[in-house]
């Protein structure tokens, strides 16, 4: 500045800037300090200069990465622990499965033949049928709860695997088919549920059982095995040349159609469960699945309808635990409801399930009583599952009126009752065959269904049975057989149906449900006759009616034939009363007779590329005129009652916890005896 200011010039002035230095920084002078302490000052520092909120924040954040933390080491502790247990499981598994002795033999030999000329069965020709009528076996409130399923049946699907690896090996060894066992367990139903609708809930799934409470399932015998390829052989008739039609016409191979909605495979389900056809009940599944609609403008018979469809859809269900079926069935039974639109509330004969319209027959009012009076198991239970109580309350309404009605002749019903009036009509007419039977069957039946606690019920049953000894036992001559004859009018008549063989079978469980112990006796002495009806018979097949002689005649038999009533349809009831007595009397003379019959089915009826056939002659054994007819319940109950005749299993269908329906449906026992 002085240069500049024209001054003469002095000595050079210095300027100084003075820095005070603290402890601190003077000691840093010297060197960068990196010390622990200087560091978290400097951290500390800078901590305190953040707001209040940032701190929160970074303080939130440390937090929550932390609990993060914790999850993670659990979850991946977790992990490798089930990793470790499951290879020790499978060590473990390895080691043990040589050890491992099947339920059933992995590959059964094939039935033995029935005779030498088993496999030659007569070159079946096709022969026109006289004109007869179709006649089909006459015709609480609660708790929902699914069933229960016995594991054995988890057990057996999954041994199963095993097994048809197997056979796939020894087909190569065998040139014959082996038969392969995969039998459905017992199931145990829920037994917890008992009237009235006081608690409704959605049903559960079925659920296990716990292992220990599984038992030993019993091995299928020869017998047993030759009715699964009888099955067999009539189910590949059925799906060759009519699958998803109602019947199979083996003869000219081809089908018949009644309502169009499958009763072949609908009315087989349950008893493929039962015989263990894995493939074969797999393969209906997905027709009931994909292809059984109910939606359509078709008159169906209410009857017929509950007990084939209703009652084999329920069945199903609690046998395999599928709700496919439960849905399948609530849907036919809403179908069904508009039959029971009528002024005396006794339901029409069919409806329309389609438009949803019922209506009588075209030439009569009437309903049979059979068919009123034998569709309440299927409804009654379908109440108890779904939790809606039309169903039910439309049925028991029918029994509730019946049991009040005048025109009975000691607890005998006529056949006929009037759907506008709501009375008997044909009255003097009693029988135990078509358009009555099985109104006595169900009379027991719903009381066993109920727990044992509608009286009404078991009042009218036991006086129908006093009634059926005063007014229709007769003997015949020459072997004094016990039979049940009818009553028209106050004239006996020495007729009876192959439909009244269900009844043995209906007394013997009566008197296994505690009722009086002559009708046990009764019923061993009706079996016999149901038996005779076969024996004293030229193809050992029983005819659709017999008539009894009532005198001694030279050169003549107890049974009479008529040319009209000689046809056989393949149907079930003496089959199914020989179950139920040697299920009671382990008599093993009711398994021989029934394996006579299964031979006698193959001799005549076997139509060799698939199915069997109803037959116009029982008389003739050279030519038996088949009809060409396969009709559903030969599978639905001919054969399921066979192969539970032949088991010693007394758990499979145990008849302590289930009942069947009249198409040989088991359905659940709602309250354990």
């Amino acid at each position: 500045a002085a240069m500049y200011s024209g001054a003469t010039a002095g000595p050079p002035r210095r300027d100084f800037i003075s820095i005070t230095l603290g402890p601190e920084e003077a000691v840093g002078v010297g060197g960068y300090n990196n010390s622990k302490a200087r560091r978290r000052r400097s951290c500390w520092r800078k901590w305190k200069q953040l707001s209040r909120l940032q701190r929160s924040v970074i303080l939130f954040l440390f937090a929550f990465l932390a609990v993060c933390g914790v999850i993670s080491f659990t979850s991946m502790g977790e992990a490798w622990k089930s990793m470790t247990n499951k290879s020790l499981d499978d060590q473990r598994t390895e080691e043990e499965i040589p050890r491992l002795k099947l339920a059933n033999p992995a590959v059964l030999p094939a039935p033995q033949k029935a005779d030498a000329n088993h496999g030659d069965y007569h070159e079946l020709s096709l022969q026109k049928p006289p004109k007869l009528p179709h006649v089909r076996r006459g015709p609480s409130n609660l708790q929902i709860k699914a069933p229960q399923r016995d594991t054995r049946l988890k057990t057996r699907h999954d041994t199963m695997r095993a097994v048809e690896e197997l056979v796939e090996v020894d087909k190569v060894e065998k040139t014959e088919k082996s038969i392969i066992s995969w039998r459905g367990a017992v199931i145990e139903p829920d037994q917890s549920t008992e009237p009235p609708f006081n608690k409704i809930t959605e049903p559960e799934k079925p659920s296990s059982v716990e292992a220990e409470d599984q038992k030993e399932p019993v091995p299928i015998n020869e017998r047993q095995l030759a009715v699964i390829e009888a099955f067999r052989h009539a189910w590949k008739g059925y799906k060759d040349f009519a699958w998803g039609h109602d019947e199979l016409k083996p003869l000219s191979k081809s089908y018949s159609e009644w309502f169009g909605l499958g009763l072949t495979l609908i009315d087989a389900l349950d008893t493929m469960w039962i015989l263990g056809l894995k493939e074969e009940f797999e393969e209906a599944r997905k027709w009931v699945a994909n292809d059984l609609i109910f939606d359509k403008n078709v008159d169906v018979n209410l009857f017929e309808s509950t007990i084939r469809i209703l009652g084999g859809l329920l069945s199903t269900y609690h046998l395999s635990g599928d709700s496919l079926f439960l849905e399948k069935a609530k849907d036919i039974g809403n179908r069904l409801m508009p039959a029971f639109k009528t002024p005396s509330k006794i339901p029409y004969s069919d409806v329309n399930i389609g438009r949803g319209t019922a209506h009588p027959p075209r030439w009569t009012s009437d309903s049979t009583v059979a068919e009123v009076t034998s569709i309440q198991l299927e409804f009654r239970e379908l109440s108890r599952l779904t939790g809606d109580e039309k169903f039910q309350k439309a049925v028991d309404e029918v029994m509730k009126h019946v049991h009040t009605l005048s025109g009975k002749n000691d607890g005998l019903v006529p056949m006929f009752i009037n759907t506008n009036s709501g009375q008997f009509t044909h009255l003097g007419v009693y029988t135990l065959g078509a358009r009555a039977d099985s109104y006595y069957e169900y009379l027991l039946k719903q009381w066993i269904q109920g727990g044992k606690k509608e009286n009404e019920l078991l009042e009218d049953y036991m006086r129908a049975i006093e009634g059926v000894k005063k007014h229709l036992l007769q003997r015949s001559e020459p072997k004094k057989l016990t039979f049940v004859g009818e009553l028209a009018h106050g004239h006996f008549s020495a007729k009876m149906d192959h439909l009244v063989c269900f009844l043995p079978g209906t007394l013997a469980l009566g008197a296994h449900n505690g009722l009086a112990a002559d009708h046990m006796k009764l019923a061993e002495t009706l079996i016999e006759t149901c038996y005779q009806m076969y024996a004293q018979v030229e193809t050992g097949l029983s005819p659709e009616i017999v008539h009894f002689n009532l005198h001694a005649q030279k050169g003549h038999k107890d049974v009479e034939i008529k040319p009209a009533d000689r046809h056989n349809l393949l149907r079930p009831e003496t089959v199914e009363s020989l179950f139920y007595m040697y299920r009671f009397t382990g008599d093993k003379k009711y398994q021989d007779w029934g394996w006579e019959i299964l031979q006698n089915f193959n001799r005549y009826t076997r139509v060799p590329t698939g199915g069997y056939t109803s037959i116009n002659n029982v008389q003739n054994p050279s030519n038996p005129e088949p009809r060409d007819k396969m009709e559903s319940f030969f599978l639905g109950e001919t054969l399921k009652y066979m192969f539970l005749l032949f088991s010693d299993d007394i758990d499979l269908i145990n008849l302590d916890k289930y009942v069947f329906n009249t198409e040989a449906h088991p359905l659940p026992i709602w309250v354990p005896a």
